[in-house]
Order: C-alpha cells, then sequence, then structure tokens
C-alpha cells in the first residue's frame, strides 16, 4: 500500500511534476510508480499520486484496470483522485467501472462534489442505465448540484439519450437557455429519437450553434434517411471537421448513393480537410457496392500513407472485402498477409473471399491455418469452408467440416450451413442424400434451400424429386415466376410435355407471369443505360 512518506527527492518531485505529458505508456507508468515506492513522499507532495492517477486514467488510454489498481494501494485518497478514476472509468471501455467506484465511494462515506456525479452520469448514459441515472439524479438534487451547470447539463445529455425527454426539457427551460451545450444535448435527444421537427424547432431557435449542434442536426436526418435536408444545413455549415463529412459520406453509403459518397471525398480533399479511419472505412464500403476497383485502389494507398504503412484491424479486413468482391484476390491476400495484427474477421473474410472466386485450395488450406492459432473458426468461417467444399465437388471433406463444426466447436449449423451442404450433395448428383439430409434438418427448411434442389433435380434430370421440391418451394411462395420455370424445364428435359402444360396451367390460374427477359447495355460517359427485349 503507497502510504506518506516523511522523505522526498527534488529530482523525483520534478518528475512526478509531468507525468501527464510524459506518461505514455503502461511501462512508463510502472516505472514512475516504482519509483514512488522507490524514494516515497510526504503530504506536501501529494501531488504526485494525483499526477499518476491522472495519467494512468485519462492520458494512458488501455490503463484504466492499472489505475484502479494504483487506487487500490493508496491509503486515503482525496477527492480529485475519486474523480479523475471515475472520469477515467466513465470514458473507458468498461464504464460500469465507474458505477462500481461510485458504490465503492457512497460505501466509505466519501462526500461527492459538483464533479463526481457528471461523470458517473455519463457512464449510465454509455451503459443505458436507465434506473441507475435517474436515482442519481435524485442524489443531485439532495446534494444541491442540480442547478451547477456542468451537474444539469450533465443531466439533460442522461435524460435526453436514455432517460425522459420531458425532464430533459424541463431542466433546459428552467435555466439552460443561455447556455449553448444545454442547446446541443437536448437538440440531440430529439434528433436521437426520431423527433426531427422539434430537434429543427431548437436548432433555429438557438442563439449560438457551435459545431457540434450543427453535426447533431445533420446527423439526425441522415439516420433518417432524409439526405437532401442533411445536405442542405451541410452546405451551409459556416466551418466543418471531420465528423461533418463523415456523416454526410457514411450517410450516402448507408443510403446506396455510393458515387455521391465518393464525390464528397473528393469535395473534402478540396477543402483541405484530412479524412480519418471512419472517413476511410465508408470510402471503402462505396468502393465495394460499386466495384470500384481503381478508386479502391487509390484509397489503399491514401491507407498507407496516413499510417506509416502500418494498417489497423478494421481497415484491413476492409480492404480484405473490397478487393474480394472486386474479384482481385491477389491483393486481398496481400493485404492478409502485411496485417500486423488481425481478428476472426480478417480470418473469414479471406476465406470467404477466395471460396467465392474459385481459389478453393487457398481457402480450405488458409483455414486449417487459422485452426493452428489463438482464433477460433465462428458460423461465418464454416460457411466459407463449406462452399469452397461445394465449389470444387469435395463431398467427403464438406461432410468432415460440417461434422467439425457440430462435433468439436459446437457451433449449431444455421440455414445457410444447411444450404451449402444440400448445394454440395446436388452437385455432385446426390439428390436422394440432399432430401434426406434436408428432412433431417434441425431447423425449418427455407425457399432458398428447396429453390437449391430443385434447381440439382433440372441439371440432373430427376423429375420426380423435382416435383417434390416444387411442391415445398411453392408451399412457403407462390409469386415467384422463376421457381414455376424451373420446374417447367424439368419436365420439359424429360419429354414430359403434359407437365409443362400444367405449370403453365397453374401460373395462370394464380397469376403469376414470367419476367420478360432484356439485355443491359450502360453507357459510361453519362451513366444512361437501356433495356433491350
Amino acid at each position: 500500500m503507497i502510504r506518506k512518506s516523511a522523505t522526498s527527492k527534488s529530482s523525483f518531485c520534478h518528475q512526478s511534476s509531468s507525468l501527464g505529458s510524459h506518461c505514455a505508456s503502461l511501462r512508463a507508468l510502472k516505472q514512475m510508480q516504482a519509483c514512488m515506492i522507490i524514494n516515497g513522499f510526504n503530504s506536501s507532495r501529494r501531488s504526485a499520486l494525483r499526477e499518476l492517477i491522472f495519467a494512468a486514467a485519462i492520458v494512458v488510454q488501455s490503463a484504466i484496470h492499472y489505475a484502479h489498481q494504483v487506487f487500490a494501494q493508496i491509503a486515503e485518497p482525496d477527492l480529485f483522485m475519486w474523480n479523475t478514476l471515475l472520469r477515467g472509468s466513465a470514458q473507458s471501455n468498461k464504464p460500469q467501472l465507474a458505477i462500481s467506484l461510485y458504490a465503492q465511494m457512497e460505501k466509505l462515506q466519501v462526500q461527492p462534489d459538483h464533479f463526481t456525479f457528471p461523470f458517473v452520469l455519463k457512464a449510465c448514459t454509455r451503459l443505458s442505465w436507465t434506473g441507475m441515472g435517474c436515482a442519481l439524479h435524485g442524489k443531485v438534487t439532495k446534494h444541491g448540484f442540480e442547478w451547477n451547470k456542468f451537474a444539469r447539463n450533465t443531466l439533460i445529455y442522461f435524460h435526453s439519450n436514455c432517460g425522459e425527454i420531458r425532464v430533459a426539457r424541463a431542466l433546459f427551460d428552467c435555466s439552460a437557455k443561455r447556455d449553448v451545450v444545454a442547446w446541443s444535448a437536448l437538440t440531440a435527444g430529439y434528433a436521437r429519437k426520431g423527433e426531427l421537427h422539434m430537434a429543427r424547432c431548437l436548432f433555429d431557435e438557438m442563439p449560438v450553434k457551435d459545431l457540434v449542434s450543427w453535426n447533431v442536426m445533420i446527423t439526425g436526418y441522415v439516420k433518417q434517411g432524409e439526405m437532401e435536408c442533411a445536405r442542405e444545413l451541410f452546405d451551409a455549415v459556416p466551418k466543418r471537421d471531420v465528423v461533418t463529412w463523415n456523416v454526410m459520406i457514411s450517410g450516402y453509403v448507408e443510403s446506396g448513393e455510393h458515387k455521391k459518397a465518393l464525390e464528397m471525398y473528393e469535395e473534402m480533399k478540396s477543402s483541405g480537410e484530412n479524412p480519418d479511419e471512419v472517413t476511410l472505412l465508408s470510402l471503402l464500403s462505396a468502393c465495394t457496392n460499386l466495384g470500384a476497383l481503381d478508386v479502391g485502389k487509390k484509397i489503399h494507398s491514401s491507407i498507407l500513407e496516413m499510417g506509416d504503412g502500418v494498417l489497423s484491424v478494421f481497415l484491413g479486413n476492409s480492404l480484405i472485402d473490397m478487393y474480394a468482391k472486386c474479384g482481385n484476390m491477389d491483393k486481398a491476400l496481400d493485404v492478409f498477409q502485411c496485417m500486423r495484427d488481425r481478428d476472426v474477421s480478417s480470418w473469414n473474410s479471406i476465406i470467404v473471399g477466395l471460396a467465392f472466386t474459385g481459389y478453393i485450395d487457398k481457402s480450405i488450406s488458409l483455414f486449417e491455418e487459422m485452426r493452428k492459432t489463438k482464433f477460433e473458426p465462428n458460423e461465418i468461417t464454416f460457411i466459407g469452408v463449406l462452399i469452397a467444399c461445394s465449389r470444387s465437388g469435395r463431398i467427403d471433406e464438406g461432410r468432415a467440416y460440417f461434422n467439425l463444426m457440430k462435433d468439436v466447436h459446437h457451433l449449431q449449423p444455421n440455414v445457410k450451413h444447411y444450404g451449402c451442404m444440400v448445394d454440395l450433395l446436388g452437385r455432385m448428383g446426390l439428390l436422394n442424400e440432399a432430401f434426406e439430409f434436408i428432412n433431417t434438418m434441425d431447423i425449418e427448411p427455407n425457399a432458398i434451400i428447396w429453390r437449391t434442389l430443385l434447381g440439382a433435380c433440372k441439371i440432373h434430370g430427376n423429375v420426380e424429386l423435382g416435383k417434390q421440391a416444387n411442391a415445398q418451394l411453392l408451399r412457403l411462395r407462390k409469386d415467384e415466376s422463376g421457381d414455376y420455370v424451373l420446374l417447367s424445364n424439368i419436365y420439359a428435359s424429360g419429354g414430359e410435355w403434359s407437365g409443362v402444360e400444367d405449370v403453365r396451367n397453374l401460373m395462370d390460374s394464380r397469376g403469376v407471369k414470367k419476367e420478360r427477359g432484356f439485355s443491359l447495355v450502360e453507357k459510361k460517359n453519362d451513366g444512361a443505360h437501356f433495356s433491350v427485349p
């Protein structure tokens, strides 16, 4: 336990006074703690402990658990230390630590101040712990802090996000109308709850609009899919930041307007604003959906320039997905091999991508390599390897992997895994086994599974099983013209013309129309296209 000491050294005092700016790693923090234990300090140097807690809880983001360990060794932590650790815990990836710390604080009857409750309320907001937050609101009132600006704004933010918007509005109406933070918090609350009319009324009434309020309002429109209104506000923003650009770019991607997302990125570059990881992830998604391989390569180059050649896991995974879906598996493999850090999604993206693009041996070999790592294959991994087996006709390996998933990795097959197995059996002409496999499924087969079997019956000319599969398919859906056409073709391939006529009559009686075939020609210079019957 760290206690007060009768002695201290000037060199230590000088060193500890700059902890907040110099301790940038967990190792540096531990070195400073060791120095403190060896040299000791007296009550006038108590600031050294405050600096250590501040650096561990706030400066070094990954050191919050270490900060709690150090705090537990302090014999008599003061209120600054309590509040600092509450603040760091609330903004960490474990905000529940702030709640448990506050409970400890109450148990020890440590008297809070007007800073204490906002930090705990922030944790409640992040966790959506409405009950706990409302109880804290009562304690804020009990201690007389409700009219403190910092505490009141945090209460407005809490109630706007996960409490009662009416309570937030009452707090705002009482005394917060001159505070831009309160205006932004309440506006954000209305926007998040989908009450855009109320949010816009507040926004228009704001005496001063800060950038946060502009971004909140634009985000509200984007989340409601109202991109024209969002663009109108975007164009009116006096000064934008990277968040403003990201909201619009991601909004265009989410609404399927991928070309506009890429165009906005060009505007962003022209304005001199630098993209961040969020920007690049959205842009890669746009490239993936457009199949814009050349643009994706340029973004890849920009990523490497920004990060000194080191890829984050998220960007690496997005690049693999983009290259795979654009059909360039060599580049996808290059990205995978160059990633310093990987997660399960990294392995899944490359295994599935290789399977879909016909690199069967590489897909399966990477799956086997993955099994030797610390990463446990999941449902998506097995979809990839089963697709690889299906497309290459590896029936024995497919059966083995399906059983491996259930018996060794204890994963419950879903409809996609069953569909892969039906496709594999059907491709190999094992139609009876495929039919029996469907009948023994632990879940209800969907239309896609029956359609897969029906397609296999057409390829292998099995009219009888084709009729049974079609009967099950029509039980699930009756308006897909392709299902009827497929059965008609099965009859035709077997010379059963009466069956063909029966299918046509069934289509007529149910009002099902066969879609007219057409070709699509795209004119590159202006994007126009023409359909040719």
